[in-house]
């Protein structure tokens, strides 16, 4: 039976996280609106239209949302030809695949964007298929994305790990049943990944990468091989 990788881009592949902060926060400040970083990039990781809410509650204009999302969108563009993708993220992708997993992309990104972090991990040989926002009614914290994901490799929940680097991230892959790995390269402190569900937590993708046969990666055996007893 197949196994799914399936990996969050921002902040975990991509070293995008702080990015989107300044784009957002200033998206907010010419807007009208006075959001402190530190709020914005807890924030990181829900979709844009969930992001404003969260940030700016029930009682904002809510006809007001789009303007702001396209304020971010154009201010973040701008890194575009500069993303960096974090050491050793693309050599996780491809020695995953190479192990025989389905590598699955699970992003709110879209368009120009996703194909600029794709050009940035530069790991496509690696990729089974890509799961965006634009496929599901709900994006994460709901399970919804994950879900998606797995069906579109055609694999179980038990057969998947989730890697990631917020807590939205955590709680999507728990109430999909998926474990899942926290990385600390978003920004996100370890007790807070792992109070949300991180079954391990490693400091980026090559920390994962150097840790992979103790990693969640190993409770998923191969066809015919015995679990793994490593702990993480």
């Amino acid at each position: 039976m197949d196994r799914a990788a399936l990996f969050d881009v921002d902040g975990t592949l991509v070293d995008t996280n702080h990015l989107h902060v300044v784009a957002w926060w200033e998206a907010f400040r010419q807007g009208g609106h006075q959001v402190p970083t530190h709020a914005v990039h807890r924030a990181i990781g829900l979709p844009g239209e969930q992001l404003v809410e969260h940030l700016l509650g029930g009682s904002r204009d809510p006809s007001d949302d789009d303007r702001l999302s396209t304020a971010h969108d154009t201010l973040y563009a701008t890194f575009f030809e500069r993303l960096q993708a974090f050491d050793k993220a693309g050599d996780l992708l491809r020695v995953l695949a190479g192990d025989g997993w389905k590598v699955v992309l699970v992003t709110s990104a879209k368009d120009r964007e996703l194909s600029a972090l794709r050009r940035a991990v530069d790991a496509d040989e690696a990729l089974t298929d890509t799961a965006t926002s634009d496929d599901v009614e709900e994006g994460k914290p709901a399970p919804d994305p994950i879900e998606h994901a797995l069906s579109l490799v055609g694999v179980p929940a038990d057969r998947a790990v989730f890697v990631g680097d917020s807590v939205w991230d955590m709680k999507a892959a728990r109430r999909a049943g998926v474990v899942s790995a926290g990385l600390l390269c978003g920004g996100i402190p370890r007790a807070d990944l792992t109070e949300a569900g991180a079954a391990a937590v490693y400091a980026d993708p090559a920390d994962l990468l150097a840790h992979l046969d103790t990693s969640p990666f190993k409770t998923v055996p191969a066809d015919g091989a015995p679990s793994g007893t490593g702990e993480p």
